[in-house]
């Protein structure tokens, strides 16, 4: 038998101990009348709260412990001629149990504010002990697949979620005070589109059909603008059957907009705007720490795709006309080619290994190849490249955006070529949606859209390392 198990035996008998003094070990409601983080903030008065004990030190008739709850941790004191048959009760309990308490504050002879406990009672016994007090929780693996375990030991972890949730106020809030309309759709469709990737299937019963898990709310939200609304967003979870990695997972989230009568130039200056009222919102400042970097969305730089190229990885965009020129270029880069059938494709990974590791502060990326973006309009000025940026942050990309195609036999034309790619197996090409087609030709005004991922955003402003720390519940293999 190992240490836990022998804890957790131990905690069983205690369980049944207090079976035999008539006591629910889990019990049905307290009224929690004080927060702990209220509780701090004065010096006296009486006390109902509620929370999970993490230290104990029993001494005899009288002993201490440390109570948590969602705001902070507090010192208990608790003797036997104050609380009578429950210090009886008080015997059996361990740390991770979670108590009701009242009582009065005061402050020990080291002043430190206590809470004197009048009345306990226990309303949930721990059979499993926290992990500090047996190999610790160190393992970010264990962490992740445990995280309500993580949020209990290392309280520092909400810290972060705290900020994810001010990150998609804030934004929810901006979007809101520029006439935006919060929308929702579809979660599970018929035919999957939006962006280029490979997409969960499964089967409906009801219909006998096969459906996807969407990979991007785009289409519907232009059929919205189609329909008449001129400013919508929406917060989407969204799947995409993929690798995992530090700035992916399979299940995500993403906040997008459709604007109509806006371009890609509009988007820019929203874009920029809207992530300087987050930071400022959430930190106070726009000058902030992300790990050992200080980010500075004061100024924000802007470069062209073909101009990035030359810089950082030397090569001319003018140069590459042919595919074999755009293999030849991505040797130098380790760039695997065997399944890319675009010169505009392998361009773009050539930017992802050269580029990107570059693009450290807050950087919009603009211009990219046509054949990357077959839902973005050409650029006005030159066919060769898509109206469409993408905002960097730390070398991750954060966003995207572009001038949304909307004429309908131009759209057919890229489906149809890729169609093509998917035949010959790019499974991550995008497929033909006849009915949003058959939307554009009712007729969609010019429109700009920018989708941003609310994970990778959340990672970036808070330096957390992988994605993982960012996401209550990462998606893990199974133990077993």
């Amino acid at each position: 038998m190992g240490p836990e198990q022998a804890l957790i035996n131990d905690r069983k008998k205690k369980l049944e101990e207090l079976k035999k003094l008539g006591v629910n070990p889990y019990d049905y409601r307290f009224e929690k009348k004080d927060l702990i983080s209220d509780l701090l903030k004065k010096s006296k008065g009486s006390v109902k709260t509620a929370g999970r004990i993490m230290s104990l030190r029993k001494m005899g008739k009288a002993s201490f412990g440390n109570l948590q709850d969602s705001t902070g941790k507090m010192q208990f004191y608790i003797k036997e001629e104050e609380v009578k048959e429950q210090y009886e009760i008080f015997r059996n309990l361990d740390i991770g149990d979670i108590i009701g308490i009242e009582g009065e504050l005061f402050k020990t002879s080291t002043g430190e504010l206590t809470i004197k406990i009048k009345n306990l009672k226990l309303l949930t016994k721990s059979l499993r002990p926290l992990p500090d007090k047996w190999h610790g929780l160190k393992d970010k693996e264990i962490r992740y697949r445990q995280r309500y375990v993580d949020l209990i030991v290392n309280p520092a972890v909400k810290e972060v979620f705290e900020n994810r949730r001010k990150i998609i106020e804030a934004m929810r809030e901006f979007l809101i005070k520029k006439g935006f309309v919060e929308v929702e759709t579809p979660i599970l469709q018929p035919i999957y589109g939006g962006t280029n990737a490979n997409p969960f299937e499964s089967h409906l019963k009801a219909l006998n059909m096969k459906v996807y898990m969407r990979i991007s709310n785009e289409l519907y939200l232009k059929r919205l603008i189609t329909g008449g609304y001129e400013k919508v967003f929406e917060f989407s979870t969204d799947f995409r059957n993929e690798g995992i990695d530090k700035t992916h997972n399979p299940e995500f989230t993403q906040m997008e907009t459709m604007w109509a009568y806006a371009d890609y130039k509009d988007n820019m200056g929203l874009c920029e705007e809207m992530i300087n009222h987050i930071v400022k919102k959430v930190f106070g400042k726009l000058k902030i720490k992300s790990g050992d970097l200080e980010l500075n969305f004061e100024k924000w730089t802007k470069i062209s795709f073909a101009d990035s190229l030359k810089k950082y990885a030397d090569v001319e965009f003018n140069k590459i006309k042919t595919i074999e020129d755009a293999k030849k270029a991505a040797k130098k880069f380790n760039v695997d080619t065997a399944k890319i059938f675009t010169i505009g494709e392998i361009l773009a990974d050539i930017f992802e290994a050269a580029v990107e590791p570059n693009l450290i502060q807050p950087t919009i990326v603009y211009d990219f190849p046509r054949e990357q973006y077959m839902l973005a309009k050409e650029k006005r000025d030159d066919p060769r490249f898509a109206e469409a940026f993408e905002p960097y942050i730390k070398g991750v990309e954060l966003a995207l955006s572009y001038s949304e195609l909307n004429d309908p036999e131009a759209l057919r034309k890229e489906w149809e070529a890729a169609e093509k790619f998917f035949k010959k197996g790019d499974t991550e090409a995008q497929r033909m949606d006849k009915d949003f087609l058959r939307a554009l030709e009712y007729g969609m005004p010019p429109t700009s859209g920018i989708g941003i991922g609310i994970d990778r955003l959340t990672m970036l402003l808070t330096g957390a390392e992988s994605i993982r720390d960012v996401l209550f519940f990462p998606f893990m293999k199974p133990e077993e």
